[in-house]
């Protein structure tokens, strides 16, 4: 199994606080050791508790301020019944789909992280998951693997960036991206600097050192087979973000690329135009909430939209994402694809979306668990759960296909959405 190091995560941005990693076991063939499979994706997050010190664990189910978005996200979906058949169900259910021109086996993407510290292979353990059950994979820009490390483990990997540094800096990680062949680009602007969290956030170093060892190891110390599993490593980790590096410079710290973003100033619609236009393939604008900016983000040109909101790590107080999705995908679901990103633990919600207009579903939260409780195998894992949830409920709804799902298969109820503004 393999299982994780330190981390935080930071407005979605998972960053490793800790020394001490687990590897990933591997037989004398060099294969994956067996992993205890698990039903749900709760089960992962309690395996994940359990394998990570504490400050770890707390930190992975971060949210701003007082976390009522964070909350929101999952509980909105407890609202929306389904209306099940019981006789003519199909005997076969389609879960393929395509999102961008591009063909995945279910309606279920990974979505980009940064510095996911949780095993040594962070990055490639996820995409060599996601590739092995036939979907893609979004790469953080703050990454700790290489975004050729990452789309030889899978070419479907769509490649994330931010508004940060100058436009030539920009330039110069796409044409990074283009010749390392990532299948797309995708635009996070729903990231704004939090200034606290209620729940408290932990120490994070700007690099491990014996002195920061020391710091954590009364927490490491209380995970035993952790601890050992790293020492059986030989090597510590470090927080750079190497796919933020320009041309032939060393990989700046997380800290180093945060602080470059924190001093960009915020793009205008006409910048996203801009850096639409640079990139000749597949563009997915990550953080739409308002039909409004749905419709400037049509006319900038962007070939699909994900309804987000960096997963509870942004403006606390925004409404859960599925309650936006409904006005946004009606308004512009008909000129781009629109996914969901927030909240999907379980197969029935990512139909509940499919209902409500989205073309598809990005997970996050849930697929770290997975890497956490098993390295690869893990992420396998909430993949396959997510994969079965989806089939069986298909099979209750009588519904021979993820396209057949319309918003009769949903109970709504009054006052449940986002109709304003736009």
């Amino acid at each position: 199994m393999r299982h994780g190091q330190g981390l935080f995560v930071s407005h979605g941005v998972v960053i490793m606080t800790n020394l001490f990693v687990t590897p990933c076991r591997k037989d004398e063939g060099g294969e994956l050791m067996a992993h205890t499979w698990f039903e749900s994706v709760a089960e992962a997050q309690r395996r994940a508790g359990k394998r990570l010190p504490r400050s770890v664990y707390s930190a992975l189910i971060a949210g701003s301020e007082k976390g009522v978005t964070l909350r929101d996200n999952q509980a909105a979906f407890d609202e929306l019944g389904l209306v099940p058949r019981t006789a003519g169900l199909p005997d076969k259910r389609d879960l393929a789909t395509t999102v961008m021109g591009r063909p995945v086996s279910m309606p279920v993407l990974i979505s980009p992280t940064g510095v996911q510290a949780v095993c040594p292979e962070g990055e490639v353990a996820v995409a060599r998951a996601a590739a092995s059950r036939g979907t893609a994979m979004g790469l953080s820009s703050f990454a700790s693997k290489t975004i050729e490390e990452v789309v030889a483990a899978n070419p479907l990997t769509f490649f994330q960036v931010y508004w940060c540094g100058t436009r030539d800096e920009m330039l110069r990680r796409f044409e990074r991206a283009r010749n390392a062949g990532a299948a797309g680009v995708i635009l996070t602007l729903d990231w704004s600097f939090s200034h606290s969290r209620d729940w408290g956030s932990p120490h994070i170093p700007e690099r491990v050192t014996l002195a920061e060892a020391v710091r954590f190891a009364p927490q490491a110390l209380a995970r035993p087979r952790w601890l050992w599993a790293y020492l059986r490593t030989g090597h510590v980790p470090d927080l750079t973000v190497p796919n933020m590096a320009v041309d032939d410079q060393p990989a700046p710290a997380f800290f180093g690329a945060y602080g470059q973003w924190m001093r960009t100033p915020p793009p205008t619609w006409e910048d996203v135009r801009w850096l639409r236009a640079q990139w000749d393939g597949p563009f997915l604008l990550k953080g739409v909430y308002r039909v409004d900016e749905a419709r400037r983000a049509v006319d900038a040109g962007v070939t699909a939209i994900s309804v987000s909101n960096h997963g509870g790590n942004n403006l606390d107080g925004t409404p859960a994402t599925i309650r936006a999705l409904p006005a946004v995908a009606e308004a512009v679901g008909d000129q781009v694809e629109v996914l969901l990103d927030g909240g999907i633990r379980r197969g029935g919600d990512v139909v509940r979306a499919l209902a409500l207009g989205a073309r598809a579903v990005l997970i996050g939260r849930a697929y770290l668990w997975g890497l956490a409780a098993g390295g690869q195998a893990g992420v396998e894992n909430v993949l396959d759960v997510l994969r079965n949830g989806i089939d069986s409920t298909l099979l209750a709804l009588g519904r021979g296909s993820v396209h057949d799902l319309t918003r009769e298969d949903v109970l709504v109820p009054p006052g449940f959405e986002v109709r304003r503004p736009g």
